[in-house]
């Protein structure tokens, strides 16, 4: 699939990584993370490092919107990790495990974030929050997908705020529009009237068939909800 989004976000830990937790803001980073699940479920495939904090983030989110969310999402896991994968992981049926280099926690990363962005083309990627990994994915992302955008959500602090001086001029609403919906919506060029489909084989592969039209039958979309 060539409109896969590619997610990278974690909450800093105050202990491990205090310069990082100091300007994060946890309440926007859970916002932006749910709000990306939203926009993008069921319209986009998202892939993420399966962060033992923001799988379950997503996993609750997933549960809200009725598509199998199996089929919409891709984790990947390096068995480095093995002794604290989140129950949630099972939950979503589709994780693919990457080899323990060395023992090395390091090299494993490497390893896991090299496949993560070799095995498909991305449209974008969405950073939010995190440590010293935000920002060494950001870089491998630009140099192995290079024509896809990156959109470091700057306001929700932590190291993605780093980001704007490697990532070129960016719109003044990354740092201070806090509607993520709305957001998203406009920097992965998703349109509000795209419906959601339940796998991405119902999906039709033009955009504008996507369009939901009133009294067409079909719509995936819950009543009431307006994204």
């Amino acid at each position: 699939m060539e409109e896969a989004i590619f997610l990278s976000a974690s909450v800093p830990d105050p202990q491990r990584a205090p310069h990082y937790a100091r300007t994060a803001d946890t309440v926007a980073i859970a916002s932006a993370v749910s709000a990306l699940v939203h926009v993008t479920l069921g319209r986009r495939l998202i892939v993420w490092g399966g962060h033992p904090v923001i799988t379950p983030m997503i996993w609750i989110v997933a549960q809200d919107i009725g598509v199998d969310y199996g089929q919409w999402v891709r984790l990947y896991q390096s068995r480095h990790f093995k002794d604290e994968f989140p129950e949630d992981n099972r939950r979503f049926r589709n994780v693919t495990f990457t080899r323990d280099v060395g023992r090395d926690r390091e090299r494993s990363l490497l390893a896991m974030r090299k496949r993560m962005f070799s095995e498909r083309r991305f449209k974008a990627a969405v950073f939010i929050g995190g440590m010293g990994g935000i920002v060494q994915e950001f870089e491998l992302f630009r140099r192995l997908q290079p024509h896809a955008a990156v959109v470091p959500v700057l306001s929700t602090g932590g190291a993605t705020r780093e980001l704007a001086a490697q990532a070129g001029p960016l719109s003044d609403d990354l740092s201070d529009d806090l509607d993520y919906v709305a957001l998203f919506h406009r920097h992965l060029g998703i349109s509000v009237k795209e419906e959601r489909y339940r796998t991405p084989d119902d999906q039709p592969a033009g955009t504008d068939e996507r369009f939901w039209r009133q009294g067409v039958a079909g719509r995936n979309i819950p009543d009431g909800d307006p994204a």
